[in-house]
């Protein structure tokens, strides 16, 4: 496996740790709101990875097709909280923005090394990745 498809698929592991913790927080919230919410993020957070998905397999090589241990261990941290907090819905918003945090930082330190047709890719994702990034930080804070 190349450079290029090792960072593609670290961003996609990372990406799945989002979309997973969206999909597992719209279960456990009761607010209709954020439930809305999740769903649009989970969404693009599919579509994110369907995208750098097709790039991996574009360079004939299988794109990651799990998340991390530390996403999974985040997503349990998550839930222990959220089960001690009075607002759980709160909770879940405070630990999707590091979520976020996590995938921005991905991206952005992805883009300084990347291979120029990758650089390309990740210009045209960052956008994206920083929409749902501060739409989550703005909710963290208007909650807070």
């Amino acid at each position: 496996m190349n450079h290029t498809t090792r960072q593609l698929n670290e961003l996609i592991e990372i990406t799945r740790d989002g979309e997973r913790f969206y999909r597992h927080a719209i279960c456990e919230v009761r607010d209709v709101r954020l439930q809305q919410l999740f769903e649009s993020m989970l969404q693009a957070k599919i579509g994110l990875i369907a995208d750098l998905s097709r790039q991996v397999a574009t360079n004939h090589d299988e794109p990651a097709a799990s998340g991390t241990l530390r996403g999974k261990l985040i997503r349990m941290y998550a839930d222990a909280r959220a089960r001690l907090a009075s607002d759980p819905g709160a909770t879940y918003v405070a630990q999707l923005e590091e979520a976020e945090d996590r995938i921005l930082q991905a991206f952005e330190d992805a883009l300084q090394d990347a291979a120029p047709e990758i650089q390309a890719l990740l210009r045209a994702e960052l956008p994206k990745v920083r929409a749902c990034h501060d739409q989550m930080s703005a909710l963290k804070h208007s909650l807070g």
